[in-house]
């Protein structure tokens, strides 16, 4: 399967609940956003409590093989931009920068790099909200999709849209 195949398939998952934007400034080939707004209320409308932001950048790339420079350059470019669309204040409840990242094959062992990827940002000590980052690489070579702690909740939708479920 080609990168460009695998990135097809990836995309309509995303568009029933995200606004996918597929012409995308390099290094990424196409971003996803999603915005939620709540807004709690007692017994009437007047009677306003709470409002409750929660936001969702995701950024797809491409590369045919992955180095570990490579992969530190992606990840520090979508967290920059993620974070630069933060609007942080009393109702923000989180803002989440996604990678999702497709390629043919790992230059070196980068499972552990991977994995230990963690970067997180708090907005007043956690009372405005936070972010966390969320990575996902899909190797298509060896049908393998390596994530950190928060990028596994995307394991089953990449499996099933790029390998149909079978792995």
């Amino acid at each position: 399967m080609e990168i460009s195949e695998a990135l097809e398939r990836i995309l309509p998952a995303f568009e029933q609940y995200y606004t996918v934007n597929k012409d995308s400034e390099p290094p990424f080939c196409a971003q996803a956003e999603f915005r939620s707004h709540n807004e709690q209320y007692f017994l009437v409308r007047s009677a306003h409590i709470a409002d409750i932001d929660s936001n969702e950048f995701v950024y797809f790339a491409q590369s045919p093989s992955l180095s570990k420079e490579e992969l530190e350059n992606f990840v520090n470019k979508s967290w920059e931009d993620g974070l630069s669309k933060v609007k942080p204040y009393n109702g923000h409840r989180n803002s989440d920068v996604t990678l999702i990242i497709i390629t043919k094959q790992l230059e070196c062992p980068l499972e552990n790099a991977i994995k230990k990827t963690k970067l997180y940002k708090s907005y007043k000590w956690s009372l405005h909200g936070w972010s966390h980052f969320k990575l996902a690489v899909v190797e298509l070579d060896t049908q393998h999709i390596y994530f950190n702690r928060f990028g596994k909740d995307y394991r089953k939708l990449l499996e099933k849209n790029i390998y149909g479920g079978k792995k």
